[in-house]
């Protein structure tokens, strides 16, 4: 296989982004503005790198024509530790690391503000979430009444159901009768809705 080099890797990552964000792919104005190159010439060189390499197809001579191709290598979605699914507590998310997951056979367009938590605790079982699970959650996305929500509770961690009721607070719902309903004290923070949902095999 060949590989790729940081900034290689960075201009195909913005080009996977750019065509799951935007439905079309970004001009070589487009990327070089974006990385501050120099010229086009240098977005243009990198492109072809890729091209070279396998990594994405262009049709000459024709602007938006990128694509990135099936065998391209999928970048590490980043994994904050872990989320209490059951009391809240004050565990902190601090970066794992990245998780290589096909998030596209999923149906899930990945963007920058995607990130994975693993679940503890089986708070949320009627929404058949389970220990051990990992949570695909996009941050910076408006809740409705009734997503699934990672969230800051009187600054303490939480994954739980978000319930708006008009003219009434949100508050945060287990799916679990052993588990009360959780009402802010003074703060209520959305760090991210569910979007998805990983099991992995268990021996």
């Amino acid at each position: 296989m060949n590989t790729l080099t940081d900034r290689q890797q960075q201009v195909l990552e913005f080009i996977r982004r750019t065509l799951q964000q935007n439905g079309i792919a970004p001009t070589l104005r487009e990327i070089a503005d974006h990385f501050r190159f120099r010229s086009v010439k240098a977005a243009a060189d990198h492109v072809q790198v890729l091209r070279r390499k396998g990594w994405v197809t262009t049709q000459p001579r024709r602007a938006r024509t990128l694509q990135v191709t099936s065998r391209a290598p999928q970048f590490p979605i980043p994994l904050y530790g872990s989320i209490p699914a059951g009391l809240p507590d004050d565990r902190r998310q601090e970066s794992r690391g990245g998780m290589p997951l096909d998030l596209a056979s999923l149906g899930i367009r990945p963007t920058a503000r995607t990130f994975v938590l693993e679940v503890l605790g089986d708070s949320m079982i009627g929404r058949h979430i389970l220990p051990g699970d990992l949570v695909v959650l996009e941050h910076g996305k408006t809740p409705r009444s009734g997503d699934v929500v990672a969230a800051l509770i009187d600054n303490e961690s939480t994954l739980k159901t978000f319930v708006q009721e008009r003219g009434a607070p949100p508050c945060l719902r287990a799916e679990n009768p052993r588990y009360p309903q959780l009402h802010p004290a003074a703060e209520l923070v959305i760090q991210g809705v569910m979007v998805g949902l990983v099991r992995r095999c268990r021996p």
